[in-house]
This record gives C-alpha cells, structure tokens and sequence, in this order.
C-alpha cells in the first residue's frame, strides 16, 4: 500500500511516501503561517524524489489537530480532494499523538495562544493524558520527555522527524468512513479551553 502523509497543522511542512513499512521519500521544513504556498511544491518534490506517480497512492493521512486553524484546514482540503478525485483511502491522527511518535514518558505541548497550550501525555503507544488546551501555568514538564514548543518552557523546542513519525505511528491511524464529514480538531471550542 502506498500511502502519502501530510502535516500542515502546525509549525512545519512535512510530506512522506510511506510503501508498507518504508520511507520512499519525505519532505519536512519549517514554514509557519506559509504551508499553503509551500505545500504543492513539496508535494510534486516527494513524488518526483520517490518515483510514483501521484495517482499511484492508495491511501492519505493527515494530522486533524490540535494547531493552527489554517493549517490544519490546508491538510483536510487536500486529503478531501484527493480522497474524492482518486478514490482513496484517508486516515487521520492527532497532531500530539504524531508529534509524540512512540516515545516513552512524553510530553508533546504546542503554543494555543493567550498563556494556553495544546498537551498530551503518552508512553509509547499509550495514551496518558488525551489532547486538551489548558493553562500553560497547569502544565509541569518534570519527569518528561518535552517534544513540541520546549521554549515555552526556557527548553529547546523539538519537533522530531515528522516523516519518520508517520511511519512509527501507522498502526494508530484512524480511517475516515465518510470524508464528507471529516473535521478538524481544534480543540478551542472545549470546555477545558475556556475555564
């Protein structure tokens, strides 16, 4: 199965060609806020880099949030589209869940905005906490493996590798039955966001 991944949620631009278990080829660049003029250009670059023809794919999978409001509504119109045109599969996964790959003990926190930030908690597969906006006053990162806006926190800010993250999460991605009614997560509207 070949399947193209997309992150466009937050800070970063990252593409990969996942063949089963491989990498054919991935693009990952940090672009805030300029993912929509980016994206189709390094799109056409992972399918030249990879050999294959993009309608080759059989299946997509995007990050539904937490994160930028545009950029993860860049991602869902392409997976949509695609998804529609080919046909083809589309699965989704948490920015966090992505973000955290299949690290032990860690901590993915991303900036929300106004002294809030997106946090999840997971321990390899596991998930600890689930995706919620809160204080950033409320998180402690001791104990830790910190992954995201490390900043925030005076700690160096870590992404990791976004395309390799794909490939370490595959058996977490969701299948969207109906892409129709595939939407993001954004996490603002929730009760945790306001209090």
């Amino acid at each position: 199965m070949l399947t193209l991944c997309i992150d466009t949620a937050y800070r970063y631009l990252s593409c990969a060609l996942i063949k089963d278990n491989q990498i054919l080829s991935s693009y990952s660049k940090e672009c805030f806020k300029r993912q929509s003029e980016e994206v189709f250009a390094a799109l056409k670059e992972v399918f030249e880099t990879a050999g294959v023809n993009k309608k080759a794919i059989d299946s997509i999978c995007i990050t539904e949030g937490p994160g930028s409001y545009t950029g993860i509504r860049i991602g869902m119109t392409i997976a949509k589209v695609i998804g529609e045109m080919l046909p083809c599969d589309v699965y989704t996964i948490s920015t966090l869940r992505l973000y955290a790959a299949d690290r032990p003990n860690c901590l993915v926190v991303l900036d929300a905005r106004a002294n809030r930030v997106y946090r999840g908690i997971y321990d390899k597969e596991l998930i600890v906490k689930y995706d919620e906006a809160v204080p950033i006053s409320e998180v402690d990162i001791s104990g830790y493996n910190l992954v995201g806006d490390g900043a925030l926190f005076d700690r160096r800010s870590d992404f990791g590798d976004i395309p390799e993250a794909f490939l370490a999460t595959k058996h977490m991605w969701k299948k969207v039955e109906d892409i129709a009614y595939l939407t993001p997560k954004y996490l603002k509207e929730s009760e945790d966001y306001v209090r």
